[in-house]
């Protein structure tokens, strides 16, 4: 054991509070609940920047927790805004051109402008004290390269936390045939490196292991997406009053094929064919709001029906998602798998999902609480919507049960993440060699 009884583990996340959104919660709450089982962690990051979205109370709950945060600056594309502090959310249009661009020239992500900083860091660090384990989480890549750089200078076992694909993410762009063998090359480089690998999603384990054949199926071991049953405490005691309004609730930010037209139009359709209904709903969209999506509202004379409240800090946006009667969810794609999606399992609330067909629909529907329709099926969506309106009246809308939502709990996640670790003591890291055949 290191220090105090704890084995010490330093972890790379280009993410972290008091960057806001839901790329930082994972390793936030990883490294939270890390010495609860033994684990003491320490957490290199950068200095925070322009961003769409800071939470200064997830910072101190995780600096409350006893984690040490070592920061540093960084030579990419964010820190160009970082007297900005807060960058609005950029339309549809211009993401996708900024992210064609930036995926263009930079290799593997823009963030690679911190990789020099941080290894030089990382290296101070590694070399005054000592750590047992190496975790990096991406996306951005850049991180999982630096935690490379570092496995080979100092020999210690690394852990990579894929929280989306790399070469199937449907966000990134692989310009050209080059651009994809490079990916792929650093890809390879990473994996054969990695003394494990975790991953949120099970079609990520599959396209690992079909694409890099050298990679052992126990290896990547399935780690999911979770909720901190300590953000629900303090809604959990308040008491549920009646009201004549349904509630809808939508955590999270709209980008690509994930936006809400379908389901405003639906809900602007199911109004239109029932006018006493209209005061009848709330709707309440948590998170960043585009102009076009707001325009979109407007357009369907919904205001006052639905509210767009822009970033709220987490625990709040927890705390409305608890209050809610129906959430909604919408995904895109099966290789990603969104973090709010399991803090809806959390407040255990029945859900309508715009959903493709996939490994996370299959999930959603184990739910038992869930109406599943298909992303651009309109008449689905009506219906949904009709549906749950009519058990709300009723009381008779459906609960998730406890036992299914208690799969995510962050806590014992956390525990087994810690157990990932502790399987990689169990050898000597002297005459440790990692032993794998070329075939691909």
């Amino acid at each position: 054991m290191s220090e105090n009884g704890f084995r010490k583990v330093l972890m790379i996340a280009y993410y972290f509070p008091p960057m806001g959104l839901s790329g930082v919660q994972r390793t936030a709450k990883f490294a939270k609940y890390l010495m609860k089982y033994g684990w003491k962690p320490t957490v290199l990051t950068v200095e925070p920047s322009g961003y769409f979205a800071f939470d200064d109370s997830l910072l101190k709950e995780i600096e409350d927790a006893g984690v040490t945060i070592v920061r540093t600056g960084s030579k990419d594309i964010n820190h160009l805004f970082k007297k900005r502090k807060i960058v609005p959310m950029p339309s549809e249009r211009l993401r996708k051109l900024l992210q064609f661009f930036g995926d263009l020239f930079f290799l593997p992500d823009t963030k690679r402008g911190w990789k020099s900083t941080a290894v030089e860091k990382a290296s101070e660090l590694l070399e005054s004290e000592h750590f047992d384990i190496l975790f990096a989480t991406a996306p951005p890549q850049t991180d999982f390269l630096i935690g490379v750089n570092l496995k080979k200078k100092f020999n210690i076992p690394l852990v990579v936390d894929y929280r989306d694909a790399w070469l199937d993410n449907p966000f990134k762009y692989f310009s050209t045939p080059l651009h994809t063998f490079l990916h792929k090359r650093m890809e390879r480089k990473v994996l054969r490196a990695a003394d494990r690998v975790l991953v949120t999603h099970r079609r990520v384990k599959e396209s690992i292991l079909r694409r890099f054949r050298f990679v052992d199926y126990n290896e990547v071991i399935i780690l999911s997406q979770g909720f901190d049953p300590e953000d629900f405490l303090p809604a959990a005691g308040e008491r549920r009053h009646s009201r004549m309004k349904m509630k809808i609730a939508h955590a999270g930010t709209f980008y690509g094929g994930r936006n809400p037209n379908v389901f405003l139009q639906a809900l602007s359709n199911v109004l239109r064919d029932n006018p006493k209904m209209r005061g009848r709903f709330e709707v309440n969209f948590l998170g960043n709001a585009r102009e076009e999506d707001i325009q979109f509202i407007n357009r369907l004379e919904l205001q006052g029906v639905v509210n767009c409240t822009g970033y709220v800090p987490h625990r709040e946006c927890v705390r409305q998602i608890f209050e809610a009667d129906v959430l909604w969810f919408i995904m895109d794609n099966d290789y990603q798998t969104a973090g709010k999606l399991y803090e809806y399992f959390g407040a255990r609330k029945p859900m309508i999902a715009s959903i493709v067909e996939g490994y996370t629909k299959q999930l959603i529907g184990e739910s038992k609480a869930a109406v599943c329709v298909a992303t651009k099926d309109l008449s689905g969506h009506e219906e949904a919507i009709m549906d749950y309106f009519k058990k709300f009246e009723q009381k008779k809308l459906p609960r998730i049960p406890e036992e299914f939502a208690a799969r995510f709990n962050r806590v014992l996640l956390t525990r087994e993440l810690a157990k990932q670790f502790e399987s990689l003591m169990d050898y000597d890291r002297a005459g440790f060699v990692k032993v794998r055949g070329d075939k691909e």
